[in-house]
């Protein structure tokens, strides 16, 4: 059986190209999935430029997100048959039209959902879940601020920050995301420009804030920070100011912004009693029982579907990865298959 699959030695965009390969066939625990739709993601970009810590060294698949149909199990599988509808996260390997992977990856789709809304769920929501509620210490009544709102994770924090009793102020990159981020139901959307600051005293009305979920970094990073709370707590999972349109990364700008990033004094941590928490989804990745319980509690949680905002075909990936370094979607990017 025939796989396609994009391949690359990160360092440069141009070098993503399509290869045929013989599909590998399920071990006893695995599942063989033909893939319907792919999820893009952040991370995707930093792997292809090499500077996603995770990358695997060599010639490998980006991709961490998919949906698809099973076509044949291992003979320890319980729960998958042929046919399943199935929705999944893998570690690398998601930019293919078939993927073999451990059956404890592999979720059923709801049957009401796309494909496309299948690729573009676990990362996201497992993220925001993850972030607000393990991390952030998420409670009712709560000022949570969370960039990107308009994105994956942003749309979702939004969703889970709200079912929680929290109130919700948001961060986008473009006034023309305004008006969706209202209709999510963001208290308060503020456009990181050169007025960030002061609009953001604005909409939180001299109240504190006791959750950032953080994304971007640099001075939006320490503006988010110095508005915490006593106990106020700042999650990072993403730095997405790094990203920049582009085939390969902008390394001049790139060792600026490292070497004038951001530096928090521990000393002072104690003085004002806040904190600041990171991580990377590869960890949820390796903690099989902890991302399972993390879905089960988020099926008592009403959050309503992923919202796709933008789709393409398989053989346009490149496109649509180019597409997400502007910034200007809304939404998942998903490739479908």
């Amino acid at each position: 059986m025939i796989k396609r699959a994009y391949q690359l030695k990160a360092g440069n965009l141009k070098n993503l190209a399509l290869i045929e390969s013989e599909a590998k066939q399920p071990e006893a625990n695995e599942v063989l999935i033909d893939v319907k739709a792919i999820g893009l993601n952040f991370a995707d970009v930093f792997a292809i430029w090499g500077l996603y810590s995770a990358t695997p060294k060599g010639v490998f698949t980006p991709g961490l997100e998919y949906s698809g149909i099973v076509l044949k199990v291992g003979k320890n599988v319980v729960g998958h048959q042929v046919g399943d509808r199935v929705m999944g996260i893998t570690r690398f390997g998601g930019y293919s039209d078939k993927i073999t992977i451990g059956q404890e990856y592999v979720i059923p789709l709801p049957k009401d959902w796309s494909f496309a809304e299948g690729a573009s769920y676990l990362v996201q929501v497992l993220t925001a879940y993850y972030g607000l509620h393990n991390l952030g210490n998420l409670k009712s009544g709560d000022n949570v601020l969370i960039h990107s709102a308009a994105g994956g994770v942003g749309i979702f924090a939004g969703r889970i920050a709200r079912a929680a009793g929290a109130k919700t102020f948001g961060t986008i990159g473009s006034p023309s995301k305004v008006d969706f981020c209202l209709q999510e139901g963001y208290e308060k959307v503020v456009v990181r420009d050169q007025h960030f600051e002061t609009n953001l005293d604005k909409a939180l009305g001299g109240e504190s804030l006791n959750l950032v979920m953080e994304c971007i970094g640099g001075k939006i990073f320490e503006q988010g920070y110095a508005r915490l709370a006593p106990e106020g707590r700042m999650v990072v999972y993403g730095s997405a100011r790094y990203a920049s349109p582009g085939n390969k990364p902008n390394y001049p700008k790139l060792f600026y912004q490292h070497f004038t990033r951001p530096k928090i004094d521990p000393q002072e941590m104690i003085h004002t009693n806040r904190g600041i928490l990171g991580f990377n989804l590869i960890y949820l990745y390796n903690k099989v029982p902890l991302m399972h319980q993390l879905l089960k509690e988020l099926k008592e949680v009403n959050i309503g579907k992923p919202v796709v905002g933008h789709e393409f075909e398989f053989e346009k990936i490149t496109e649509a990865i180019q597409f997400f370094q502007t910034g200007k979607s809304m939404g998942k990017i998903v490739v479908n298959v």
